[in-house]
């Protein structure tokens, strides 16, 4: 049983608390919304009036606020964290802020001698209140493996990102890369009710296909991630292809912003020699273009 404190009583907040306290952790809770704390409080929480008053004492506090500024001010700010925070106490942000003001946070923490990891979440609050969210743990392998029974209070799967920053970084990552893949697959259904074709007919077949799996676990592996850019499927064949479908959507008066766009990357690789590679080096493409990697 541990002495938590917990900051930040919202969505998602309140029931990852309210999973602590049911695993049997003493509990000191502080939002500014009145009512969420004292919610907690009648599950058996201690309510405080500041986040000193809630780090008083704690081993851990968690922090799960909006925005950095919010973490910030809740660390550092009047009657902040640090004001009462034990240097043994392991400070765990669970928010999704910016990686550079993570930084930033984890730099300051630790030139003030306290300890600070991030551990942004994966899923919904309905995740959340069954406590099986994916927790992304960015820290030190010692502050992992000292945090890791409380996290697993909260979900039912934690990855060790190796190190501090990682987690929110991964989780940056994968949220881009999944709103923006809603909106792609927007443009597709779409697609598929102006041609007419059943979409339980698409889920069925991209289920199997890069479309539904995603390119890091389909077609990267064994090609571009390999150093192996001889084609199974040329640029110019998915250019080509592309084009196709952005003619059919364009007839059926279907708005396509983000295939288009994705042609124009198509059309920088061809133009840039790469027409009869394998489509994976669209990544080599843009690595060449962020200055990044040679081939």
């Amino acid at each position: 049983m541990a002495e938590i404190a917990f900051i930040g009583l919202g969505q998602m907040g309140s029931p990852m608390a309210t999973n602590l306290i049911k695993k049997g952790h003493r509990l000191s809770v502080y939002d500014i919304n009145a009512q969420a704390v004292t919610t907690l409080s009648e599950l058996g929480a201690t309510a405080a009036s500041s986040p000193a008053e809630a780090a008083k004492g704690a081993e851990f506090v968690i922090t799960m606020l909006p925005n950095g500024t919010l973490v910030q001010d809740v660390l550092f700010g009047e009657r902040g964290v640090t004001q009462t925070l034990s240097r043994d106490a392991l400070v765990i942000d669970m928010s999704t802020i910016h990686p550079l003001e993570s930084d930033r946070l984890c730099q300051r923490m630790s030139e003030a001698e306290f300890s600070y990891m991030d551990a942004p979440v994966g899923r919904t609050s309905d995740h959340a209140i069954a406590g099986t969210l994916l927790i992304l743990a960015g820290g030190t392998a010692e502050q992992v493996d000292r945090a890791t029974p409380i996290l697993m209070c909260m979900g039912s799967e934690l990855v060790n990102c190796e190190g501090p920053g990682m987690g929110i970084r991964v989780k940056l990552i994968n949220n881009y890369m999944s709103i923006a893949l809603n909106a792609l697959s927007a443009e597709a259904a779409v697609m598929c009710e102006a041609l007419g074709l059943p979409l339980d007919v698409a889920v069925k077949v991209m289920s199997n296909t890069p479309a539904g799996k995603g390119h890091f676990t389909t077609s990267w592996p064994n090609k571009v991630l390999k150093g192996d850019l001889t084609p199974s499927f040329m640029i110019d064949l998915a250019h080509k292809d592309l084009g196709i479908a952005l003619d059919v959507a364009n007839q059926l008066h279907v708005p396509t912003p983000l295939g288009a766009a994705a042609r124009e990357v198509y059309s920088v690789a061809r133009a840039a020699g790469r027409g009869r590679q394998d489509w994976t080096a669209i990544l080599a493409q843009v690595r060449t273009l962020a200055g990044r990697a040679a081939d």
